[in-house]
Formats: structure tokens, C-alpha cells, sequence
């Protein structure tokens, strides 16, 4: 059965992810294309990336990453983008990482929030053998589908200011293969590689190949389907 299109029946959207960039690996060519058909979509960062350049001390890897991501992010129709600050490389999912998200969905009041694969292992399509995935990606999808309700009960942490929010209507996680919806990125695939194109100092580190190339293949193994299409998917659950 082929995928069904994302519902559109929601106005805001909350894209939740661990680091800077995580978005940008092909998600970011969904949020393109909610914006341009006027939705109005938030970025929630868990971490600044800052233990994810090699030679660069935290102090130094932060500020930059994060300024990174808030160019990536005004590329794609994106101006507010919002830090948690918990450390990066060990989230952990729990009570902690639960109430921070839960207060945060409570500030965006999002109809749908959006978060990456957070699997133990993925595999893109005709790649061998499979990746193993972040454990900082595994913490923060689980932790963002319990905040979800954590933030519509007001018992849970009742020293939050926000009120509770009850409006999240769909929860959206990235999938790679055989996902049941999916977002049609034909025309928003040159705007997802320019935003990824943002975190130039960090794709200088990873590899010599141009940060163009490096952007291009990243985003064309995030979108691109066997038949040539191009599509973000994702597997959806009621909020």
C-alpha cells in the first residue's frame, strides 16, 4: 500500500530534535514545504551540538552550532528556534528531559510535533550494513512521545508556570522505510541542501568533499525513494 499524505488539518508545528543539524538530514525538506503552504512550524534543540566537532572545545562548538542552526533554520521558513541546553552526547531519557520538553511544548503550543527516527539502528535504502543510531536520538524521541502527554496533565509537574496544553492533535517521527505518510519535497529539495549548507564549519570537519556535494548527497539519501520520487515519511500517532 502506497504512503497516505500527512494530514493538513493543523496550523503549528513543533520540530524537536537532539542536536544542530539533525533537522537538516532531510526532515528539513518537509518543514520547506510546510511553510511555504503557510503553516507556521518551531524548532526545539535538546542540546548546541557542542561535543559533536572534533578539535574544537565545547565552549567554542556551541555558540557556533547554534548559530548554524538558526541560518539553517531561516532558510527553510523557520525564525523561532529555541535551546535546551541539556549536554550533549547524554541525554537521557527520563523525569529530567520529560518536564523540560513538556514545558516547551506548552510555550509553542503546536498542533503537531515532529521528531526524528529514534530506532536502535537504521538502514537507508540500499545501504549495507545498517547504522547504529545516536543514543542521544534514542533518548530524546522517546522522552518528546511521553511530553507530548506529560504537557497536557497538569499533575505530572505541577511546578511548570506554563499552562497545560492539550492541543496536540499528531505526532510525527521521521521514517525511512515503508513509512504510511509521507510529504511530497519535489519542489523543496534545492531548499532543504542550502539549509543544510548552513552548517558549513561543521560538514569542513567530517570530511575534504565539498560542503555543496556533502549537503547534496545527505539530503538526496534522506529523500530520494527507489522510483526516483521525493519524499519525506513518517509514522504518525494521535497526540
Amino acid at each position: 500500500m502506497p504512503p497516505l499524505p500527512m494530514p493538513d488539518d493543523w496550523q503549528r508545528a513543533l520540530v524537536v530534535a537532539a542536536h544542530p543539524d539533525d533537522i537538516e538530514y532531510g526532515l528539513a525538506a518537509a518543514v520547506a514545504a510546510w511553510t511555504a503552504a503557510g503553516k507556521e512550524v518551531h524548532y526545539l534543540l535538546a542540546t548546541r551540538g557542542e561535543a559533536g566537532m572534533a578539535g574544537l572545545p565545547p565552549t567554542e562548538a556551541g555558540p557556533l552550532r547554534e548559530e548554524e542552526e538558526r541560518r539553517s533554520a531561516a532558510v527553510v521558513g523557520v525564525s523561532e528556534v529555541e535551546f535546551l541546553d541539556h549536554r550533549d552526547g547524554v541525554l537521557v531519557a527520563g523525569p529530567e528531559l520529560r518536564r523540560d520538553l513538556a514545558a516547551a511544548i506548552r510555550r509553542h503550543r503546536p498542533e503537531m510535533v515532529v521528531t526524528g527516527y529514534f530506532g536502535a539502528t537504521w538502514t537507508p535504502p540500499g545501504v549495507s550494513p545498517a547504522y547504529v543510531n545516536s543514543a542521544d536520538h534514542r533518548a530524546l524521541g522517546q522522552s518528546t512521545i511521553d511530553a507530548v502527554a506529560d504537557a497536557a496533565n497538569e499533575w505530572i509537574f505541577p511546578d511548570l508556570p506554563e499552562e497545560p496544553w492539550r492541543g496536540v492533535t499528531y505526532i510525527a517521527v521521521s521514517e525511512l522505510s515503508d513509512p504510511p505518510h509521507e510529504v511530497d519535497v519535489a519542489d523543496h529539495v534545492e531548499k532543504a541542501v542550502a539549509s543544510l549548507c548552513e552548517h558549513r564549519r561543521y560538514l569542513e570537519l567530517l570530511s575534504d568533499q565539498p560542503v555543496e556535494e556533502q549537503a547534496r548527497q545527505i539530503v538526496d539519501m534522506g529523500t530520494l525513494t527507489e522510483d526516483e520520487r521525493r519524499r519525506v515519511g513518517f509514522r504518525l500517532y494521535w497526540g
